[in-house]
């Protein structure tokens, strides 16, 4: 199962940088970077039996993580990495059952899903400034040791 989910995160990522006009040379690494973050998030919420919302900050972290090494290393604008490589981890499903549970009238279950597709977005935004702040403060001692 685990096999199948890396195989459909990768298509669906490397499928995104296309739709996103990502270069051609970066589509693997988009790839893998989307890869990278559902592997995370699906060992951590299916296999350890974590919530989904610290999972995908966890995988949300990740992904910015290889995001900032991968545009170090391929000299590539890091948003051409990180965008690609967090859409498998939007929260897309959870918004459209609460929007249908609107609709059909199901008030309570319609606020919940809300509820929680607003803290998986909010935990993927953490993830990727929580990432930064850490590439920064590193940045910063390295620049220090130097001196």
């Amino acid at each position: 199962m685990l096999t199948e989910h890396l195989i459909t995160s990768f298509i669906s990522t490397a499928g995104f940088g296309i739709i996103f006009n990502v270069p051609r040379r970066t589509l693997l690494q988009c790839g893998f970077v989307g890869m990278a973050g559902w592997c995370v998030y699906i060992v951590l919420s299916i296999n350890m039996g974590i919530d989904v919302i610290p999972a995908t900050l966890a995988a949300s972290f990740l992904v910015a993580v290889v995001s900032q090494l991968f545009a170090r290393l391929y000299k590539v604008p890091i948003i051409v990495y990180s965008v690609a490589g967090i859409i498998p981890l939007v929260p897309g499903g959870v918004a459209y059952d609460a929007m249908r549970k609107m609709v059909e009238n199901n008030y309570t279950l319609a606020i919940e899903l809300t509820i929680k597709a607003f803290m998986l977005s909010g935990s993927i935004a953490i993830g990727l400034v929580f990432s930064e702040v850490v590439n920064q403060i590193i940045r910063k001692y390295q620049a220090r040791a130097r001196y």
